[in-house]
């Protein structure tokens, strides 16, 4: 079908459902001799009387009534795809990867987002949890997750969470047998959970602070993990002392399941950030994850 065909019948079924050229007319934006003369030129092209014309009313012929059964449901159609197509322009769709840390992961980014992405299902969120640090855009990632002290400079960064700190635990039954560590220093004659740093590929040393005085201490056990939650688990078990985020294991200290120790060393470390290449284009889908993330 040539494209002027197929202005002239969305003419004619203008002309059908108006029963009317002056109407037709006026709904289409053009005069009652210019599409007049349209409906005929396309009855002489098909060979086919599709209207009847009197003084009074225009009515479909069975030709013109068959035409309008045939063309009326793809019209239709077409009109809903194209709405459907516009509103895209409002309705933020699309997929956004971050990469993040275990501890980010389940403290603030997922609290936040789940109760934001039910409102939009057309976005697809990749969260993928490493504790190492990535190349964001080496990788593909659309932003990462990291603390403050450890962000690149040629990064747009925004704050996503409050300050927290880190705390050394251990099972009662692990203390009944072992004498509780005073100060960092007496943790080297204890058996502690290690945490394996995913890219740099060694142990993390343990950072302590009092009075503005910093210790870091290389620890030594049984157990070396690369994620938080495992090393909570051998530390209720009572495989040693892991140093852990407060947050998560809140609710193990407060049931007596693990004891804190060497509470006025732990320090302090900044809030999680969200952290993104300054030539990232923010996509509607982009922007409902930061904002979301930012509240």
């Amino acid at each position: 079908m040539k494209r002027e065909d197929l202005n002239d019948m969305l003419w004619f079924l203008a002309v059908a459902e108006e029963r009317s050229f002056t109407k037709a007319a006026a709904k289409l934006g053009t005069s009652q001799s210019t599409i007049s003369h349209t409906i005929k030129k396309l009855e002489a092209r098909m060979g086919l009387r599709l209207l009847t014309r009197t003084t009074r009313s225009v009515v479909p012929t069975e030709a013109g009534e068959r035409l309008i059964r045939s063309l009326s449901p793809r019209i239709e159609e077409l009109e809903t795809e194209i709405d459907q197509l516009m509103e895209m322009r409002d309705k933020p769709s699309g997929s956004v990867r971050i990469t993040l840390s275990d501890h980010a992961l389940e403290s603030v980014v997922w609290p936040k987002l789940r109760s934001v992405l039910t409102q939009y299902p057309d976005i697809k969120v990749e969260l993928n949890s490493d504790n190492g640090f990535r190349n964001i855009v080496e990788e593909k990632f659309d932003a990462g997750v990291r603390l403050g002290e450890s962000l690149d400079k040629d990064m747009i960064a925004v704050r996503i969470g409050g300050d927290w700190r880190l705390v050394a635990v251990g099972s009662p039954e692990y203390f009944a047998t072992r004498a509780v560590p005073i100060s960092p220093q007496d943790l080297v004659d204890h058996d502690c959970i290690n945490h394996r740093q995913a890219r740099a590929g060694g142990l993390y040393v343990w950072e302590f602070e009092k009075d503005g005085r910093e210790v870091r201490v290389r620890v030594g056990g049984q157990l070396t993990f690369n994620t938080t939650y495992a090393m909570i688990d051998a530390a209720v078990s009572g495989y040693g002392i892991a140093y852990v985020p407060e947050s998560i294991v809140a609710d193990e200290i407060a049931s007596g399941r693990l004891v804190q120790i060497l509470d006025d060393w732990s320090p302090m470390f900044p809030g999680y950030y969200l952290y993104y290449p300054s030539r990232r284009q923010n996509s509607p889908a982009f922007k409902v994850v930061v904002d979301a993330l930012k509240a």
